[in-house]
């Protein structure tokens, strides 16, 4: 029976998101695919994960909105959050809750979920409120200063924040595992997080695609039309390397950190 409850979970948190503006119809609906997998094989302990992330996340995109209206033309996407953006962020937890059913022995699989999470709420959080900090961004890769909400760009506030948004996620999950112990899986999701969100700002610096906008004179990650109605062209980047694709290399890198940290650890 908890298949059927978890994806009935899924399908009311996805459709109240929906009617709180936090998805649009298509996020709502993959909500319900990856919430229903992970909330019906990987239980509560995994349940709680992807809500710490999802809640945080929302919460933080809607409390300061308003603040960073002016931001919205460097970002590919708003606030509602659609399916691509979804999947990129919950695709690899659903994709690792089916495998552990299938593989159950041993924490394995459970260690790399609590990383890939760090890493996309690491990431959500230093990028909803770094760009709030006073000090002006630089590039991760040339350490000239860039404008806020450039792709590529880091800041103290952002680093503390994605510290934040990690340690989040291994407190939840320190408080669901009753087998391994609290501080390592809080170092566990602490570096994971905080490698995948690096390695996001750096695919942003380099490979992926970013637009430019003749009439506003800005870089965006907005194709084929900016904000202002005018069409982009690619500035740089590998035009198939979305913000999306860069989001699940980011869960993918927390994943792959947190594993690697977890067999030192354990």
């Amino acid at each position: 029976m908890q298949l059927p409850i978890g994806f009935a979970a899924a399908a009311l948190i996805g459709f109240l998101s929906f009617r709180a503006g936090a998805l649009n119809r298509s996020g709502a609906w993959a909500a319900t695919l990856t919430g229903g997998l992970v909330f019906g094989l990987g239980g509560l302990p995994w349940a709680a994960l992807l809500l710490a992330f999802f809640a945080s996340s929302s919460v933080l995109s809607r409390a300061f909105r308003r603040s960073k209206l002016t931001l919205d033309e460097k970002f590919s996407k708003g606030s509602r959050r659609d399916a691509g953006q979804v999947l990129a962020n919950g695709g690899l937890g659903a994709l690792l809750a089916a495998v552990s059913v299938l593989f159950p022995q041993g924490d394995w699989f459970w260690i790399a979920y609590i990383g890939a999470m760090a890493a996309v709420n690491a990431d959500t959080w230093a990028t909803e409120l770094g760009v709030l900090g006073k000090s002006e961004p630089r590039s991760i890769i040339s350490y000239r200063r860039v404008e806020k909400g450039t792709s590529g760009g880091v800041s103290p506030a952002g680093y503390l924040a994605a510290l934040a948004g990690a340690a989040l996620i291994g407190l939840v999950a320190a408080l669901f595992s009753s087998t391994l112990p609290a501080l390592s899986l809080m170092a566990v999701s602490i570096l994971g997080g905080l490698f995948g969100s690096t390695l996001d700002s750096l695919l942003g610096a380099t490979l992926q695609a970013i637009y430019w906008c003749p009439q506003c004179r800005k870089e965006t990650e907005r194709h084929l039309l900016h904000t202002c109605g005018t069409p982009t062209t690619r500035l740089r980047g590998l035009r198939w390397l979305d913000n999306d694709l860069v989001n699940f290399a980011c869960s993918l890198a927390g994943a792959a950190v947190a594993t690697l940290v977890g067999w030192v650890l354990f």
